[in-house]
């Protein structure tokens, strides 16, 4: 029986010998989902429909398997703690996944493990990790001491390893590295301590170092003039912690960076404070800025704009357009041309937003002073941790909606550092309720709201997928919940052991469309029951 189980374990690694190339990637998956969007537009829609909305209703468990750091099947089993917050890549049947300082492979028709890496303990910081970047053969994941490590895809063997940063100066590393031609790009996190933020490429064959963009500008820069000086620009922080999109027509890397810094004493770093909670577009080859749009200028309440950028081409005001489009933290939607940055759309999208005061003449929210931290406090919404977070938000283009989990919530902002050089955080924040969360469907050329599913317990800021059999995949407590994409009904539900604590994904293997989602230590792959003919 061991040398079966051997032999099927090989038989599925060979199988994977072709690799993945960059070319590949450009493609729209239906038999893979080889990034962490599945696509470089973000969108995380997928052209498949055996799974539709007539036959949902049949979607049923084929297989669960819980993974562990103590040496999977075998060893000691499933260790506690273990969260798998990466969205998992399939590439030839094979599923590679992630948490802190652990990579999986396991057989994507059985959720059977065929190779763990385990990175050793170190001191940095566990929060998270979102997965790895695939090129070749070869994976790249972050650790959380701010390595980048190679892995052999097909044994999990160790290639390389390259420092990213310093982990005594508290970065701390989650990203899951995009693959753009050859480039290996990773971001950084850390977005509470005095030390600037910055994109980075990385080479797939060594690590070597292409080019490193910082988020926060130098003496002579374009935005130093956003800054006091120098010196608070180089302490401003901007961490770019979630993957970004990529447009191969116009060759622009899109991502979303942090806070700046001090946190919510912003008594030194009078100013916009670019490109701190700011989308930019980035050449992939030279590491150059070409443009950026920033939703919350002078930033007093930890609202990244780190949220996934999502590419699609659309028509605005009767013209067709290349969009970029994102709900940001800070409760304002927007549509941005990605070839310029010029904004075309802008809107709230919870009504309980108290924090600007209009738009500038880049239709940037202008910040209320009145609503920055004070030593007696001042009530806020969104609350710090956003109308909405780090979770993927989907775009369909088939409904023209944009999905996305929100919570109209409410916090009490301090400030605490009334020093005239606050350091760190410098203020704090408490919860002061909330008006409720809800799955909201945007239109994209209005900014309106065109359906919404009110939570009445739960929900709120959760990972979503749509397809094109009309479907809207998202989760609410420990419920994994199936709704038509076009107007919000439910349609089927799951109760899993846990919440789904990434987004899930959906691909072709052996004919059969699958459905996964990962769920606290545990993967859960799904089918429909096709009727017996």
């Amino acid at each position: 029986m061991r040398s079966f189980l051997i032999l099927l374990t090989l038989g599925a690694v060979q199988a994977f010998g072709q690799g993945l190339t960059p070319a590949e990637i450009l493609k729209q998956p239906t038999d893979s989902w080889p990034t962490y969007n599945g696509d470089y537009s973000g969108r995380r829609y997928s052209t498949l429909k055996e799974i539709n909305a007539a036959n949902v209703h049949t979607l049923s468990l084929s297989w669960a398997t819980r993974f562990g750091a103590g040496g999977g099947r075998g060893g000691p089993g499933p260790a506690a703690g273990v969260q798998i917050k990466s969205t998992p890549l399939m590439v030839n049947g094979i599923l590679y996944f992630t948490s802190p300082n652990n990579v999986w492979a396991a057989d994507a028709r059985t959720g059977r493990e065929l190779w763990h890496y385990q990175y050793p303990p170190n001191t940095g910081s566990t929060i998270g990790n979102r997965g790895v970047g695939m090129y070749g053969n070869w994976l790249y994941f972050e650790t959380p001491d701010s390595n980048l490590v190679s892995l052999d895809a097909r044994t999990g063997k160790e290639r390389w390893k390259v420092s990213i940063a310093d982990p005594k100066l508290d970065y701390t590393s989650t990203v899951a590295p995009v693959i753009v031609g050859n480039h290996v790009i990773v971001g950084i996190g850390g977005d509470h301590l005095d030390n600037p933020g910055f994109v980075q490429s990385r080479d797939p064959e060594n690590g070597a170092l292409q080019w490193k963009w910082w988020t926060t500008p130098r003496k002579g820069e374009p935005g130093i003039e956003t800054w006091p000086d120098e010196y608070a620009s180089s302490h401003g922080t901007g961490q770019a912690w979630i993957p970004g999109t990529y447009d191969p027509e116009l060759n622009l890397y899109i991502v979303g960076t942090g806070n700046p810094n001090p946190v919510m004493a912003e008594k030194s770093r009078k100013g916009d404070n670019l490109y701190t909670c700011s989308i930019v577009a980035i050449n992939p080859d030279t590491g150059k800025l070409a443009w950026y749009f920033q939703p919350s200028p002078h930033d007093t309440h930890d609202w990244d704009a780190v949220e996934t950028p999502i590419l699609f081409d659309g028509v605005i005001n009767g013209e067709k357009r290349k969009l970029v489009a994102q709900a940001s933290r800070n409760g304002y939607f927007f549509v941005l041309d990605r070839a310029t940055g010029k904004r075309l759309v802008g809107e709230p999208f919870i009504d309980t937003v108290n924090w600007a005061k209009g738009y500038d003449a880049k239709g940037q929210p202008i910040p209320d002073p009145k609503k920055f931290p004070t030593t007696d406090g001042v009530l806020v919404s969104p609350s710090s941790n956003g109308a909405t977070n780090w979770q993927a938000p989907s775009f369909n283009p088939d409904t023209g909606l944009f999905y996305v989990g929100t919570s109209r919530s409410y916090s009490m902002y301090y400030l605490t550092d009334v020093d005239d050089h606050p350091q760190g955080w410098g203020g704090l924040d408490s919860g002061a309720g909330s008006d409720g969360n809800a799955l909201l469907a945007i239109d994209y050329k209005t900014g309106k709201v065109s359906w919404r599913h009110e939570w009445p317990s739960g929900g709120g800021i959760t990972n979503n997928l749509s397809t094109a059999g009309n479907l809207l995949f998202t989760s609410n407590g420990q419920n994994l919940i199936a709704f038509r994409a076009s107007d919000g009904k439910i349609l089927w539900h799951s109760s899993l052991m846990a919440a789904p604590s990434a987004g899930p994904i959906t691909y072709t293997l052996d004919g059969k469309q699958h459905l996964l989602v990962a769920a606290g230590d545990s993967l859960y792959s799904f089918t429909v029951n096709q009727p017996v003919r």
